[in-house]
């Protein structure tokens, strides 16, 4: 059975650092893409950043020079390098995974989300 398994998050100063991986549990075929989501009280989820297999990645504007995200295609997992954070990072944060599983292609799976607080 496929999973996404999150790890990070947290409570970080404005200012500080945090990172989040996923990684996908289970036999899978290959990744398309792999990104992180994140959803603020009140409002909707939005994509932070995405990468695919070859590499390359796509950021929200708000996010550009201070988060950075990468792939370890070998491990199946993604990772989410937070620099310089904002309050108005605060948020939970989900992985979301595309990826081919036999004769099944584009599978979407989502991880549970990580809490991440920037706040003094």
């Amino acid at each position: 059975q496929v999973q996404l398994v999150e790890s990070g998050g947290g409570l970080v100063q404005p200012g500080g650092s945090l990172g989040l991986s996923c990684a996908i549990s289970g036999t899978i075929n290959s990744i398309n893409t792999m990104a992180w989501y994140r959803q603020a009280p009140g409002k909707e989820r939005e994509l932070v950043a995405g990468i695919e297999s070859g590499g390359s990645t796509h950021y929200l504007d708000s996010v550009k020079g201070r988060f950075t995200i990468s792939l370890d295609n070998a491990k199946n997992t993604v990772y989410l390098q937070m620099n310089s954070l904002k309050p108005e990072d605060t948020a939970v944060y989900y992985c979301n995974a595309n990826f081919n599983l036999d004769y099944y292609y584009g599978m979407d799976y989502w991880g549970k989300g990580a809490l991440v607080t920037v706040s003094s």
